[in-house]
C-alpha cells in the first residue's frame, strides 16, 4: 500500500500538520461515537418493541384459540339441533 504524503507548505511546521490530523482523527471518532449511539438506541427501541410483540402475542395467542373452540363447539352444537329438527 503506498502511503501519500502531503508536501510541507512554506512556513508551515511538521507538529501542525501533526496536530492537525489529530484534530480530524478526533472529529472523525466523535461522529462515529455519535454514530453508534444513534444506532445502539435504535436497537434499544426495536428489541423493546420485539418484546411488545411478544407479549401481545402471547396476550392474544390463547384466546383466539379459545374462541376457535368455543366457535366450534358452537357450530357441533347447531349440527346436532339440525339433525334434531329434521327428524
Amino acid at each position: 500500500a503506498d502511503i501519500q504524503t502531503v508536501p510541507l507548505q512554506p512556513g508551515q511546521s511538521f507538529k501542525f500538520t501533526v496536530l492537525e490530523t489529530l484534530d480530524r482523527i478526533k472529529e472523525e471518532f466523535q461522529f462515529l461515537q455519535a454514530q453508534y449511539h444513534s444506532l445502539k438506541l435504535e436497537c434499544e427501541k426495536l428489541a423493546s418493541e420485539k418484546t411488545e410483540m411478544q407479549r401481545h402475542y402471547i396476550m392474544v395467542s390463547p384466546a383466539s384459540l379459545l374462541m376457535e373452540l368455543f366457535r366450534m363447539c358452537l357450530f357441533k352444537k347447531n349440527l346436532k339441533s339440525s339433525d334434531r329438527n329434521t327428524d
